[in-house]
C-alpha cells in the first residue's frame, strides 16, 4: 500500500510554496528520508516547451525552487534537467524560469543528453530503452510533474513525466515505433518509470491544464500539491480525484492489465478540499481504439482514428509540426498549407502537442464515432 499525500495550495508566492512543500515532505518523514548528504539529485520538472509559467505547460519555477531548497537543506546536490522534444533547451530554461532558479540557488540547470541503455526492471515488456546519461548517474531522482490533460493519453502526471528522460527526438522515434497502440505506449512509460525508480514524486497541481493538453489546453486552478514514493500510485490517486476510472486512463489500464497497479491510501488534506476544483474538468475524449481487436488496429490507424488537420485561420506557419512528426507525414507548402499524408500518419498527435498556436484540429472516423457512442 502506497500513501499519497495531499496538500492544498492556492498561490505560487515563494513563502507559501516553501511552507506547503515543507509540510508535505515532513509528513512523509522529511527530505532526509529521500536524500542523503552529498548525493547528486536530479530534479526532473516537466519542461515540454518554451512557455512562460502562467501558460501552465511546464512545472512552475517556485515548485522547483522550493524542492531544491529542501534538498540543499538535507545536504544533497540538486540539479535541474530535462530534454524538451523540439525547442532549444537554453530557450526553454529561460522562458520557464528554470534558469533564474538555478542562478539564484547556485545549482546546475542542464539539458538531458547522451542516451545510454537503462537497466530494465524485472517484468518489463521493453528490453532495451535508452535514457539520458545524467538520469542514470544521479544518486536520486525527484520527479516534478505538472497536472495536465493529454490528447493522446488522457492525463500526463508522474509516470509520463519520466518519459522526458528519453533524449529529444528519440521520443518521436518511440511514438513511431508504437504507432496507434496506446496500450503499448503506456507499457513503455510504465517500464521507464519502474526502472528509473524516482525516490520521490511531487505533483504541481496548483495551476494545471484541462482540454487539449499537454501544450494547448486551458489553464485551470486545482489548488493541489500531491506527493508519493510511487509515481503510479500518485497518478491513480489524482485520476480518482478527477472522477476518472482506471479504464478511462490508458496508463492505469495498462498497469491493471499487467498486475502492477498499486493500492494506495490518501493522507494529508481531505479529498473534499479539492472536490469543487476537480469538478467537470474538460478531459479529452479518446478514440475507442482499445475496443478494436489488435489484429485490426492497422485498419483503425489508416481509416478509423481521428485525423489531425490544419486550422489555417490560426496556423502561424512555424513548421514545428512538420519538424516533430515521427512518421514524416507532414509537409509545409509555400502557400502555408500543411499537407498530411494520412497513409503515413500514425495518429500520435505530436503535431498537436508542439503547436504553439493550437492550430491542429481533429476529424474523427465514422466507426470510432459509433464506438464512442456505444462506450457511453
Amino acid at each position: 500500500m502506497t500513501t499519497v499525500f495531499l496538500r492544498q495550495l492556492n498561490f505560487y508566492d515563494a513563502s507559501s510554496v516553501l511552507s506547503a512543500l515543507r509540510a508535505l515532505v515532513d509528513a512523509m518523514g522529511g527530505m532526509g528520508q529521500f536524500v542523503s548528504p552529498g548525493e547528486r539529485v536530479l530534479l526532473k520538472p516537466n519542461l515540454l516547451s518554451a512557455e512562460p509559467p502562467d501558460r501552465c505547460v511546464t512545472t512552475h519555477p517556485e515548485i522547483v525552487r522550493a524542492v531544491a531548497r529542501l534538498v540543499l537543506e538535507a545536504g544533497g546536490r540538486p540539479f535541474i534537467a530535462d530534454s524538451p522534444g523540439l525547442d532549444r533547451f537554453a530557450h526553454v530554461a529561460a522562458k520557464t524560469g528554470m534558469s533564474d532558479v538555478a542562478r539564484e540557488l547556485g545549482i546546475p540547470c542542464e539539458e538531458l543528453t547522451d542516451p545510454e541503455p537503462l537497466s530494465m526492471a524485472e517484468g518489463s515488456l521493453f528490453h532495451r530503452v535508452e535514457v539520458a546519461r545524467q538520469a542514470l548517474l544521479a544518486d536520486k531522482i525527484i520527479n516534478l510533474p505538472k497536472l495536465k490533460t493529454h490528447a493522446q493519453m488522457v492525463l500526463t502526471l508522474g509516470v509520463k513525466n519520466l518519459f522526458g528522460t528519453v533524449v529529444r527526438q528519440r521520443k518521436a522515434e518511440w511514438h513511431y515505433n508504437v504507432g496507434l497502440d496506446r496500450g503499448r505506449f503506456a507499457d513503455l512509460h510504465l517500464d521507464i518509470a519502474r526502472s528509473l525508480r524516482p525516490a520521490l514524486t511531487i505533483l504541481d497541481g496548483v495551476e494545471g491544464m484541462e482540454g487539449r493538453g499537454p501544450g494547448n489546453g486551458t489553464p485551470r486552478h486545482f489548488g493541489l500539491l500531491a506527493a508519493a514514493t510511487d509515481p503510479l500510485a500518485l497518478d491513480a490517486a489524482v485520476a480518482g480525484l478527477l472522477g476518472l476510472a482506471t479504464d478511462d486512463v490508458p496508463l492505469l489500464r495498462a498497469a491493471k492489465r499487467r498486475g502492477v497497479l498499486p493500492e494506495h491510501a490518501l493522507a494529508g488534506d481531505s479529498p473534499d478540499a479539492f472536490a469543487e476544483a476537480m469538478r467537470d474538468v474538460h478531459i479529452p475524449a479518446l478514440d475507442s481504439l482499445h475496443l478494436i481487436p489488435r489484429g485490426l488496429r492497422w485498419m483503425g490507424g489508416s481509416l478509423l482514428a481521428s485525423r489531425p488537420r490544419q486550422n489555417r485561420e490560426t496556423c502561424i506557419r512555424c513548421g514545428k509540426c512538420v519538424a516533430i512528426c515521427p512518421a514524416k507525414a507532414m509537409t509545409l507548402e509555400g502557400d502555408g498549407r500543411i499537407v498530411i499524408d494520412y497513409g503515413r500518419c500514425i495518429r500520435c498527435y505530436c503535431c498537436q502537442e508542439v503547436c504553439p498556436a493550437n492550430a491542429i484540429d481533429f476529424s474523427k472516423g465514422l466507426i470510432l464515432r459509433a464506438l464512442d457512442l456505444l462506450r457511453r
